[in-house]
């Protein structure tokens, strides 16, 4: 079993289903957009916010208001209904400049602007952590869309969401180094990109984006969004840069606790406790939230005081406390961690102050979600075979990979396959195994007696290995499931008629559902002629030439050729966790928009994806 460190994939998406796909009316996100304080209550009252300082700099500001980003809360028990209303780019007024930073008593900007020459600088026109070279979109992935309306589909994207290929490529638009939309400053979308980022689980690239601005070009947003991808890659000392900056903007809580932090993580520990007990007497707060606080001040050089958390009375996991528990190695019950969203099993999965068996717990749910890689996966379980307590239920699925990859034939391989894939009970965690097992899946001979076609072409589809997955077209019986994902990957395959769509007749598919989405898959990916597609889908019921105002929108950003437009707009269109949830007609147009964008390579394995998920959504 090959063995090397950590592989993150590269990318990141969500579906609103049914049969009228609509979004939300374009007012606030339901609560994404402004989230709660950072901090739970037992604070107090939030401050007043003071008005706004113009930036000191030779520009003339135009305020903007600020939404305020913070920690994710749990998530309500079913997804809100879909609301049509339309859909339009908003008009641009003036391009408004940065909101700066007022000046704190030690303005930590003017040693920025000291120390770094001009030429260092990084300019607010062109924002992102990563280049097409590294994987990511190129500039002009946003095109001419208006910033604004970007920004409100972002803050209305409720992640996680169904497709791990959306998922992936939307991740690889909101880390792209972009030219900065219209109607917006340059910090703020980077601050929303690195908000969206966090939300899905991706704590490592939103920390990327967040420090991708210059600190003093810091507005009140990303110094709200660079808090929580701090908090949620367990990592206070992030803040530090820029925690004078942060706490002088409007003295917000979290800031100031931070400063009292960053100052015993530099070394004074005499000068932080007396900040801390300046926080406990004014009430500013208080229980295991300050004494967390307390606790990562204590670890820098000179920390003296030894701090004892304990959760018997606290309800819910808050970023807050998620994020200073896991930097100073408090173990969170699991009765908290249920409490959390399901972005907290990504910012676990990547994180590396955790066991490798901890991290284990999450990471196949996070590969499912595109945020771990099959290779990631595997490394993981690498490090957890090699662990002192054999007794570990992972020990077991770690034998159980070396297995599969070094089995003393190919039989045994495919049996050790088969108890990986057999032994997951949920939904994502079932496909999450597949992911993890691609890499052995490709290994096995088009030879073996009696394979398991559909789960070894599923598994390395999964991943993208469709060359070595092709190995198996003859082996497939037409009509599989196995068949039906073969024909969707070929990008050589002749064109498929009404009866070709008709000859499948996958496993577990009663209502015809795989058999929609196959059509739809097939029609999205240019495999069927116009005619062909209007009379399937008269045939089957599925409403290809239905439209509302995400259709139009979705067509509309694949006409102006915007990548990144199209991929937000098919995550939003995607907004579920279970396939079940995801349309034929969102799947054809998903389809469509990524083939018109150049992007057909996403589109046949958003395509496949389809096929493979709904045969494990049972």
């Amino acid at each position: 079993m090959r063995i090397s460190r950590n592989n993150i994939a590269f990318a990141a998406l969500p579906l609103i289903a049914a049969a009228g796909l609509a979004i939300p009316a374009l007012g606030p996100a339901m609560g994404q957009d402004r989230p709660e304080s950072i901090l739970p209550p037992g604070f107090g009252e939030p401050t007043p916010a003071p008005t706004q300082a113009p930036r000191p700099r030779p520009t003339t500001p135009a305020p903007v208001a600020q939404p305020t980003v913070a920690a994710p809360q749990a998530p309500a028990a079913t997804l809100p209904g879909a609301i049509e209303a339309p859909l339009t780019a908003p008009t641009p007024d003036a391009t408004p400049t940065a909101v700066a930073t007022p000046p704190a008593p030690t303005d930590f900007a003017a040693f920025v602007r000291a120390d770094m020459p001009d030429y260092a600088r990084r300019s607010l026109d062109r924002v992102g952590a990563a280049g097409p070279a590294e994987g990511a979109m190129g500039p002009r992935a946003f095109g001419r869309a208006d910033g604004r309306y970007l920004e409100i589909l972002m803050q209305r994207l409720r992640a996680p969401i169904a497709s791990r290929w959306v998922s992936i490529a939307l991740r690889r638009a909101l880390l792209a180094r972009v030219d900065t939309p219209r109607s917006v400053n340059g910090a703020d979308f980077a601050a929303e990109r690195s908000w969206l980022l966090t939300r899905m689980g991706e704590s490592v690239a939103a920390r990327a984006m967040a420090q991708a601005v210059d600190s003093e070009d810091y507005t009140p947003k990303l110094f709200e969004a660079a808090m929580q991808a701090a908090l949620a890659t367990g990592d206070p000392a992030a803040l530090c840069p820029m925690v004078e900056a942060g706490a002088a903007l409007k003295r917000e809580r979290g800031w100031v606790l931070a400063q009292a932090m960053c100052t015993g993580l530099s070394g004074m520990g005499a000068r932080a406790q007396p900040m801390i007990s300046a926080a406990r007497r004014s009430g500013l707060a208080g229980g295991v939230d300050l004494l967390l606080a307390q606790k990562v001040a204590g670890t820098g050089q000179g920390g003296r005081q030894a701090v004892t958390i304990e959760w018997d009375n606290v309800s819910q996991l808050t970023a807050w406390r998620y994020g200073l528990a896991t930097a100073t190695g408090v173990e969170i019950p699991d009765a908290l961690l249920a409490t959390t969203t399901p972005a907290v099993q990504g910012w676990r999965a990547l994180s590396p102050a955790l066991e490798p068996h901890v991290r284990a717990r999450v990471a196949e749910l996070a590969a499912a979600r595109g945020i771990l890689s099959g290779a990631a996966l595997v490394d993981l379980y690498s490090a957890i075979e090699g662990e002192d307590d054999q007794s570990l239920a992972e020990i077991g699925i770690a034998r159980d990979l070396r297995a599969a990859y070094e089995g003393a034939d190919a039989s045994a391989r495919a049996d050790a396959l088969k108890r990986l894939w057999d032994e997951p009970k949920g939904y994502e965690a079932r496909y999450g195994r597949l992911v993890l097992t691609a890499g052995a899946a490709a290994r096995i001979p088009t030879t073996l007696k009696d394979p398991d076609v559909d789960r070894l072409v599923a598994s390395m589809l999964s991943v993208g290995f469709d060359p070595r997955a092709l190995r198996w077209r003859d082996a497939a019986a037409r009509g599989s499931d196995a068949w039906a994902m073969l024909t969707l990957v070929d990008p050589v395959a002749p064109a498929l008629s009404a009866g070709e769509i008709g000859a499948y007749s996958g496993t577990n598919d009663p209502e015809g559902r795989k058999l929609r989405l196959f059509f739809a898959g097939a029609a999205g990916t240019g495999r069927m002629s116009a005619a062909d597609i209007e009379s399937e889908a008269r045939s089957l019921g599925v409403r290809v030439g239905y439209e509302d105002s995400w259709v139009r929108a979705i067509k509309q950003a694949a006409r102006d050729q915007e990548p990144g437009t199209v991929v937000l707009l098919a995550a939003i269109g995607m907004q579920t966790q279970r396939w079940r949830g995801v349309s034929p007609e969102t799947v054809y147009h998903v389809c469509t928009a990524l083939r018109a964008v150049g992007m057909p390579g996403e589109a046949r394995m958003v395509a496949v994806e389809a096929i493979s998920r709904m045969s494990l959504d049972r």
